[in-house]
């Protein structure tokens, strides 16, 4: 049975590990997220083993670095255009925010009816990308990585989950939904492997354990 939040009001303190009092069950089509289909596990597999193993480094790290929810077309930028394709029923304005709607946020199963309460999460964060190789990049290219709609990298999400992600690694974070942990990781190696990013010792044990049973 999804679950049906009503518009929650945490702190920052609070967190992700704040409790949710106020629950609402409605009759409401269920959304569901429509992340670009990842490659399957054999493949990601053969990428994995592929990637080169590095340290990372962060040094000189600026989100700003990575000019993100630029204009896709017309008024809509690339939050709105995810918000629109993983929500079900998504009625926008004339300036292309969605005004009504619900997402159901894959990693840990809820479902939302304001987009506030809604993130979209950089699969491979963009800290990780970073430290990973994206330093070393144009602005431009790491424009495409902040805004790719065409591979495995964009998803809407609960905004707490994705706060409390963070800049993690799987080795580190993974969604609390073990049904979506084979997808995410077949896409987070998928996004790797395009972009020639690296893995770290840690983060490539446990994507290995993970895509051992995909």
């Amino acid at each position: 049975m999804p679950r049906f939040y009503a518009r929650r009001r945490l702190s920052m303190a609070a967190g992700a590990t704040a409790l949710i009092s106020s629950v609402a069950l409605f009759n409401a089509p269920t959304a569901s997220a429509a992340l670009p289909t990842p490659v399957s596990g054999a493949t990601a597999r053969s990428y994995l083993a592929s990637l080169t193993v590095a340290t990372e480094d962060r040094t000189g790290y600026n989100r700003d670095l990575f000019p993100h929810w630029i204009t896709q077309s017309g008024s809509c930028n690339t939050r709105e255009v995810v918000l629109k394709r993983d929500g079900s029923n998504v009625q926008q304005d004339s300036s292309c925010a969605a005004t009504s709607g619900s997402w159901y946020s894959v990693y840990e199963g809820a479902t939302w009816t304001a987009a506030s309460d809604v993130d979209i999460d950089h699969l491979v964060p963009l800290a990780e990308a970073w430290d990973s190789g994206a330093d070393s990049w144009t602005t431009s290219r790491r424009q495409s990585f902040a805004n790719d709609l065409t591979r495995p990298q964009l998803i809407a999400v609960t905004d707490n989950v994705n706060q409390a992600k963070g800049d993690q690694d799987p080795a580190t974070w993974m969604p609390s939904r073990t049904a979506y942990r084979c997808t995410y990781v077949r896409a987070w190696v998928q996004v790797k492997y395009y972009y020639g990013l690296s893995v770290d010792s840690a983060e490539k044990s446990a994507l290995q354990n993970y895509l051992a049973s995909c």
